[in-house]
């Protein structure tokens, strides 16, 4: 018999049958429609929809995944429970385990995500680079925060590798894994499954994919997917315009959150990349804005600059043609920041 909490007079339900048949019947009664059994499995299978009013004429479709659909309102919930499982499975994550990263906020609120479901301490290195809401977020979900103090609140190379070695000195506690983003492969298998969505959603339909490059993970795991269906499918990566290393360029300053790190991600793949795009700050925020105001699509300012360089490529394939990109997560997560906040009297 399977135990199943419900509410009648605080008792449980107890049904005749075990786990895999009490998850059919639930199937059953829910209209054919999986049911998540935790909040582990409700990543992924996001929504993938057409973007129509920023889009010119003469211009290839753009399609957009919907990455603030993930619990976190982030893509980088793919990413978390990879690493997180994928070191429980070889004993580097033990139970009773310290988990220690750094990051803009993103990944850290995913990795608080899983920590919470699965019962780890989690200890974060942050800045005041980042949204509050970020901040917030990874707080409200259990991590512990240490922040790292940044030059005028803008992200600079500097200032990440300060976060990486405040990091890396929590890291040396007993029983402490440090997912360390930049450097874990783990990552990159996060996102294949996004690739594979991504030309299952499209039926196989898809001429070019863009994305920003942060740790570079996520671009790599989608191309790496893509490319095995199609080899001729084309990448094209994006970076603030203001810190265009990838491009060759020197390091810069810059408020594209959670992307430009100012040196080239170790995750880095430039085999799977046909192409890099810079994109301004100021560029990025507005078509953020864009996006509320004329799709209704409320997503951050990577989002922003994953669409402004998606317009770039479909102008050049022309119509006809099929980009996808992602937005990486809500916009939620900046209504403090300069993107959104609304003019006072």
């Amino acid at each position: 018999m399977t135990a199943f909490p419900g509410a009648r007079l605080g008792r449980p339900f107890v049904f005749p049958f075990g786990l895999e048949a009490f998850t059919r019947r639930v199937v059953e009664w829910t209209g054919g429609r999986e049911v998540a059994m935790s909040v582990l499995d409700s990543i992924g299978n996001t929504s993938l929809v057409g973007l129509r009013k920023v889009v010119p004429e003469g211009c290839g479709e753009i399609w957009v995944k919907l990455e603030w659909e993930n619990p976190t309102g982030s893509m980088k919930d793919r990413m978390a429970r990879a690493v997180i499982e994928r070191a429980e499975a070889d004993g580097r994550l033990r139970a009773g385990g310290t988990v220690v990263e750094y990051t803009g906020g993103s990944t850290g609120a995913s990795l608080a995500l899983v920590c919470a479901a699965k019962g780890y301490r989690l200890r974060i290195v942050t800045s005041d680079a980042f949204s509050a809401e970020k901040l917030d977020h990874m707080a409200a979900l259990g991590a512990e925060l240490t922040l790292v103090p940044s030059e005028g609140g803008l992200t600079t190379k500097k200032l990440i590798l300060d976060m990486i070695e405040a990091a890396r000195a929590l890291s040396g506690e007993p029983n402490t894994y440090w997912t360390d983003q930049l450097t874990n492969l783990d990552s990159v298998s996060g996102y294949v499954s996004l690739g594979e969505e991504i030309w299952e959603q499209t039926n196989g339909k898809v001429d070019a994919f863009v994305q920003s490059v942060g740790t570079g993970a996520s671009s790599r795991g989608v191309a790496t997917a893509l490319k095995a269906r199609k080899a001729n499918l084309r990448v094209a990566a994006v970076e603030p315009a203001e810190s265009a290393v990838l491009s060759g360029g020197p390091p810069g300053p810059h408020k594209i959150e959670g992307v430009g790190i100012g040196f080239t991600p170790p995750l880095w793949e430039p085999s799977l990349v046909d192409e890099i795009v810079p994109v301004a700050t100021a560029e990025a925020k507005e078509m953020a804005r864009r996006l509320a105001r004329e799709e209704g699509l409320f997503a951050g300012t990577s989002s922003g600059a994953n669409v402004v360089a998606a317009l770039r490529v479909a102008r050049r394939l022309g119509p006809g043609s099929r980009v996808v990109t992602l937005l990486c997560d809500s916009g939620l997560k900046y209504l403090s920041t300069d993107v959104y906040q609304r003019k006072r009297a």
